[in-house]
Formats: structure tokens, sequence, C-alpha cells
């Protein structure tokens, strides 16, 4: 039977496949929304753009902080490497609270734009390396990762059925929304200046992020859309072209919570892949820049280089969002991740070389290979385990980023100061085709095993949901 026929308007029905899953089907996103379901793309695309300067602009500016504040290369880094353990960190737990009902997505944003901006205020105003950590690190590394949660989980929830494009859309401005600021930091950025640029930057994110923000409301539990029949999907053109989707990556066979997620070996499997490229990804943001600079190139080539990694790193997360809908969210996945490793020892050899339009060509791979897996995690990760839990389960996954964050940052600084920089893009390059080689044994696994007999869920009658279930 169709699951959206002779469907009234406010009612929903639920429908079960032959696995077991619900689908709560016949409310329509304006019905739920007020707004078609692009908002929760638009609104989520443009808050990514306004914390983007945290992870992709820092590097830029690291030279004039380190002046400003007399740091050394290495305190410059743990602040880096300290504010992604945090950044990561907070999914998990911020998407525990999300789904239980206490911290609601529009709350979660609101602050995630007050501590953000509070984390550029003490880069600017603070001098301690302690004390900038307790600032720009716990706090704006908090605020950043609520943001970035917030607005990746938003846009799984309402696009269940087409997950690939919208999230590396979405993801993608996390990265090419620094491109101005890295220009800034690279030709305006003194330390005669620096404190206005900062305090002008933490305005704008806590002015942008919060207005985005006020917008945001999760959909129900299990809601599917209303034109997209989750049990025969081949009835119209547009069903077909969705069915072909589907068919490359098939929904999850049941909800999954975190526990489930973790004994299918398949979650912790996923977590040790994005440990190894997570910490690839940083070390490329956060090194590549000085190791132009010391190779001598100039500020163009080096705020270029930069500018080429964050806009090819946005792209490409569009575009592999995009292929791992027809060609399969696993195999994308592993093709990126090659590049990945292939893309560092290219860096390394072009600049070697003094080569310096091949180092922007490699520039460009690195972009693109350090930063198009993480749609492709978020978007795998309610492929295997459902969209109910997923941003308690994408928090999991995501938490990968807590190691390789100390990785790609502090650590990859004394891997520099001890083996210098081949050393360095070397290991790299290894690690990357390691998280490669971990993606061949990713399978979906089956329905979560739960107390009873297993039998599918019949269709329940229809109801009008109440004001509380519709604005879950």
């Amino acid at each position: 039977m169709s699951a959206t026929q002779h469907v009234v308007p406010g009612q929903y029905r639920e429908v079960s496949d032959a696995n077991g899953r619900v689908y709560r089907v016949g409310e329509t996103d304006r019905s739920l929304l007020g707004r078609p379901r692009a908002w929760m793309v638009w609104l989520p695309w443009i808050a990514m753009m306004g914390v983007s300067v945290y992870e992709y602009g820092y590097s830029s500016a690291e030279a004039v902080l380190e002046h400003a504040h007399g740091w050394t290369l290495t305190e410059t880094f743990w602040i880096a490497s300290i504010w992604a353990v945090f950044q990561a960190g907070v999914a998990f737990p911020a998407g525990r609270l999300r789904e239980t009902g206490v911290l609601p997505a529009r709350t979660a944003m609101l602050a995630g734009a007050v501590f953000s901006g509070l984390g550029f205020l003490a880069l600017s105003h603070l001098s301690n390396p302690y004390v900038v950590i307790a600032g720009y690190s716990v706090l704006g590394g908090t605020g950043a990762g609520l943001v970035y949660a917030t607005c990746i989980n938003m846009v799984g929830k309402w696009y269940p059925d087409n997950k690939g494009a919208r999230t590396g859309f979405v993801n993608g401005g996390f990265a090419y929304g620094t491109l101005p600021l890295i220009f800034v930091f690279n030709y305006w950025f003194h330390p005669s200046n620096y404190k206005m640029v900062l305090d002008l930057i933490a305005l704008g994110m806590v002015l942008v992020v919060a207005f985005c923000g006020m917008f945001f409301r999760d959909p129900p539990k299990s809601w599917w859309p209303h034109d997209v029949d989750p049990l025969n999907r081949g009835v119209s053109e547009d069903a077909r072209r969705v069915a072909k989707r589907l068919a490359k990556n098939p929904p999850a066979k049941g909800q999954f919570t975190p526990m489930e997620a973790i004994r299918t070996g398949q979650l912790p499997l996923m977590w040790f892949a994005l440990v190894c490229i997570g910490g690839v990804s940083l070390f490329g943001i956060n090194f590549q820049v000085p190791f132009a600079k010391s190779l001598g190139f100039g500020p163009l080539v080096a705020a270029s280089s930069a500018g080429v990694l964050a806009v090819v790193n946005g792209v490409g997360r569009a575009i592999v969002g995009w292929l791992s809908d027809y060609l399969g969210r696993r195999q994308t996945l592993g093709l990126v991740l090659v590049v990945a490793g292939l893309a560092q020892f290219g860096v390394l050899w072009s600049g070697q070389a003094h080569n310096e339009p091949l180092f922007l060509f490699f520039a460009f791979l690195n972009g693109f290979g350090g930063g198009a897996f993480y749609p492709l995690f978020a978007a795998l990760t309610p492929d295997y385990f459902g969209e109910n839990n997923n941003a308690q389960n994408y928090g999991l996954v995501y938490s990968a980023k807590l190691v390789g964050g100390v990785g790609g940052g502090g650590v990859a600084a004394g891997v520099v100061a001890a083996w210098g920089y081949a050393g360095a893009y070397y290991l790299a390059g290894g690690i990357a085709f390691l998280s490669a080689l971990i993606t061949v044994f990713l399978r979906q696994p089956g329905a979560p095993r739960r107390s009873g007999d297993g039998s599918p869920v019949a269709e329940v009658g229809s109801r009008t949901p109440s004001p509380a279930e519709a604005t879950t």
C-alpha cells in the first residue's frame, strides 16, 4: 500500500517497511515549519559560514597573534588544538540534550552565537595563553561546536530522502565562508589593528548565527516527506529518481540508539577512520601557510594557497555530497580519502621544488581531500543508524575530531619541530591512506535487536499531531 495516499492535511500515519522501520508520513514541511524545508538548508549554510573563520582562518592570523601576544609557534597551535577538542567534544552531549528535548535547536544556536563571539573577544584582548585557552579554545570551541552539530543534524532530519547533496552544501559553508577573512589576515591584519579586526569578527559572528538560529526547528521523530513514498518509490518520474538515490544509499534498517550503533562495530570503525583523516585535515589547515612561508613564497601565494584550500574544501563537500547520492556514500568516501593521501605528498614535493603553480594545484587537491569527507561521514551515519538519534550518533562519530584535533595541531607542531615538514607530510599521507583502507570494511548494519517478537509494525490510523509533537 502506498504510504502517501488519502492523507488529510495536518494528519499523519505511521507505516513500516519489511525491516520494521517506522515512517511518519502525511505532514508537509509547510505545515510543520510554516515555510518550505529548504529554509533548513539555507539558514544552516549561512550560520556555518558565520563560524568558519575559527577553523579555516586561524592559520592565516597566527603570525600576527604570535607577535602581538608574544606566543611561541607551539603555544599558538596548542590553542588551535584545544579549540578543536571542544568544538568536536560538545557534539555528543549537545546531541543527547537535543534529542531529549532539554536543548532545543534554537537554544543551541543562540548559545553557540554568544560563546563564539566571546571566543574571538578573548583572542583579541587576552595575552596569557592559558587564559586564551579558557576563552578562545573552551568557550569558542564549544560555541562553534554547537553551531556545527546543530546545523549538520538539522539538514539530515529534514532531508532523510536526499541527505548527501544538502549535507555537503551546508557543510561546505564551514570552509569557504572564511575566504574574505583569509585575505584580510594576510594583507590588512597587523599588530596595530588586530584588536579592531577581531572585535568586528566577533560582533558579526554573533549577529549572523543568532539571526539564523531564531528560525531553527526539528521535525517530529521518524518524519518522512509527504511527497516521497517510503514503501512504493517508483510511481512517478520524480519518485523513480529518489528510488535510484535510495538504492545506492538505502535508508537505515532501523532507528539505532547510540549503544546499539556501537555494538554493530560499524560506528567504532567510522570513528577510527575519522580520527585518522581528521588529524590529516587539520594538519593541512594549520601548517600549509607556515610551510609556504618557510619556503620563501610571498604573501600572495601563502594567502592564495589558504584561500584555494578553503574554497575547494567547501565546494568539494557539496560536490561529493551530490556525487555520493549516485555512486554510493562509502565508495565516494574511499575515493576522497585516497585523494587526501596523494595531496599530502604533492604539497610537499611541489614545495620542495619551489614550483609555485604546482604548489597551488596540490593545495587545490589538499583542500578537496581535506574536507570533503566530513559531509560523507555526516550522511553515512543516518544511512546506517537512522535519523531519530542522529544528533547523538553523529556526535559520537564526530568526537573523533577530539583526537584528530590534537594530532593535527599541537602534536603536529612537535613533529614538524623534530622531523621537519618533510617528515610531517610523509606521516600525514600514510595516515590518510590508512583511513581509506578502513572504509573497505564499512557495511550497513541489519535492524537493531530489540526485545519482543521483532515483527514489523502495522500501519497506524491517521491522527492529528499535538502542538508539542508538531514542534519537536
